[in-house]
C-alpha cells in the first residue's frame, strides 16, 4: 500500500540555505552508504558504434556487442546519428523546467482532473513506508508510446517538440540495437521487435539531482536494475554520478558528452534466458552541482506473455524464469524499485537461481 505523505520535493529540501546535512529521511545506514569506487573504476566501459552494428556484415563490432552484453549488461553507443546541438538542446530544456517555480512545475504535477497518476508526472518516487530511506532526486515521468496514450497534460511546454523529436530519433537507435542483439542469439533480426510487439511501451524518466551538502550519506539514485527490455540513457555533460556493478565492485560510467548509454532491462534478460543480464546501477551526488539524465525505457505490450524463447532453453541451459505477463512484471517493479529489490525476485519469477548463481551474487552485493 502506498502511504498518503509522498514528502517533500527534492529540490526544496536542498534550496534549505542553513542545510548542512541531509535529512533522516535521506540517509543510508552506514553498511549502505556510498564508498570510494575501487580500483576496478579504472575499466573501460564498452564502446559500441551504432552505426557499424546495423551494418550485416560488420563482424568486428558484433563482436563488441556481444563482449558488451554479457561480461557489463551495458555500453556507450557512439555513431547514433543525433546531432550535439539537439542533445544539447534537450539537456537545456530540462535544466529549464527544472529550474522554473514551483507552483509551474507542480502543473505537471500527477493529477489531472482530480484523478491521481501514482507514477506519472512530476515529482518523487513512491514512498510506501514511513522507514523508506529516500533518494536525492526529483523526476519527470512521461509515457511516451504508444503515441495515442500520452496524456500531454503531464508534458512541459517547453519539451514537448522536442520530446516527440527524441522519442523518434531514439526509438530508431534502439531498433537497431535490439537487431543486433537478435543476431547474436541466431534469431532473425526482428526476434525481439517482434516480442515487444506493434503497440510496445515506452516512457521517459528525466532525473533532476540536487546538489547534496553530505553526498557521502545518500543514494541519488538507490540500486536497481531496470524493468525493461532495453534503456537508452542520455546523461549530464558536465557532472557523473552513474555508477554500475561489476563483479561485486562499483565503477564510475564516465561523462559521455553526445554518447548515450544502452543498459539491459530484465525483460532482455528474461527473453535471452539469463544470456543478457540486466545490471544493477545507482547515482550518486555532488556536493556542489546539480545534475540531469534522461532515461528512455522499453517494454512490451502490457497483454503479452514473455518467457525464455524455447529456442533459447535446453538441457546445457534450462529456463531460468517462468513466463509471465508484462503487466503484472510492470506492476510489480515498483513494489520492487521502493524495496530496493529485482522485479524478477520480488514476484519469484526467478526459477533457476542455482544455475545463475553469478547474478545472485551481485543482487546480494547491491543491496549491502
Amino acid at each position: 500500500m502506498v502511504h498518503q505523505d509522498q514528502g517533500k520535493l527534492v529540490q526544496m529540501v536542498a534550496a534549505d540555505v542553513g542545510l548542512v546535512a541531509p535529512p533522516s529521511r535521506y540517509v543510508l545506514s552506514e553498511e549502505n552508504r556510498p564508498t570510494t569506487v575501487a580500483q576496478q573504476a579504472k575499466l573501460v566501459i564498452p564502446i559500441v558504434d551504432a552505426s557499424r552494428v546495423a551494418m550485416p556484415d560488420d563482424v568486428e563490432e558484433a563482436a563488441k556487442l556481444r563482449s558488451a552484453l554479457q561480461s557489463w549488461g551495458l555500453f556507450v553507443v557512439t555513431g547514433h546519428g543525433m546531432p550535439k546541438e539537439f542533445l544539447d538542446e534537450i539537456l537545456e530544456a530540462t535544466r529549464k523546467f527544472f529550474h522554473l517555480p514551483l507552483e509551474e512545475k507542480q502543473k505537471c504535477g500527477n493529477v489531472i482532473d482530480g484523478v491521481k497518476f501514482q507514477n506519472e508526472g512530476y515529482g518523487i518516487d513512491r514512498i510506501d513506508s514511513d522507514e523508506q530511506i529516500l533518494d536525492w532526486c526529483d523526476r519527470l515521468w512521461l509515457q511516451l508510446q504508444p503515441e495515442d496514450e500520452r496524456r500531454l497534460p503531464f508534458w512541459p511546454q517547453n519539451l514537448r517538440d522536442l520530446l516527440h523529436e527524441y522519442t523518434l530519433e531514439s526509438g530508431r537507435v534502439t531498433m537497431d540495437v535490439l537487431k543486433a542483439m537478435a543476431k547474436l542469439l541466431n534469431q532473425e533480426e526482428g526476434f525481439f521487435i517482434n516480442m515487444v510487439g506493434e503497440r510496445f511501451k515506452s516512457y521517459s524518466r528525466f532525473t533532476y539531482y540536487p546538489p547534496c551538502p553530505r553526498p557521502d550519506l545518500v543514494n541519488g539514485l538507490k540500486p536497481h536494475t531496470d524493468k525493461s527490455v532495453i534503456t537508452l540513457l542520455l546523461m549530464d555533460k558536465d557532472v557523473g554520478g552513474f555508477q554500475v556493478l561489476k563483479d561485486g565492485h562499483w565503477v564510475d560510467v564516465p561523462m559521455l558528452g553526445n554518447d548515450l548509454l544502452v543498459v539491459v532491462g530484465e525483460g532482455m534478460e528474461i527473453v535471452s534466458n539469463a544470456i543478457f543480464k540486466a545490471p544493477w546501477h545507482r547515482v550518486v551526488t555532488s556536493a556542489d552541482k546539480e545534475r540531469l539524465s534522461l532515461a528512455m525505457f522499453y517494454q512490451p505490450e502490457p497483454e503479452r506473455i514473455i518467457g525464455p524463447s524455447g529456442m533459447l532453453v535446453h538441457e546445457k541451459r534450462p529456463a531460468m524464469f517462468k513466463n509471465s505477463l508484462v503487466q503484472t512484471l510492470a506492476d510489480g517493479y515498483w513494489d520492487a524499485f521502493a524495496a530496493g529489490g529485482r522485479t524478477v525476485d520480488f514476484l519469484n519469477v526467478r526459477i533457476n537461481a542455482e544455475a545463475d548463481a553469478e547474478l545472485e551474487g551481485c543482487a546480494v552485493v547491491a543491496n549491502n
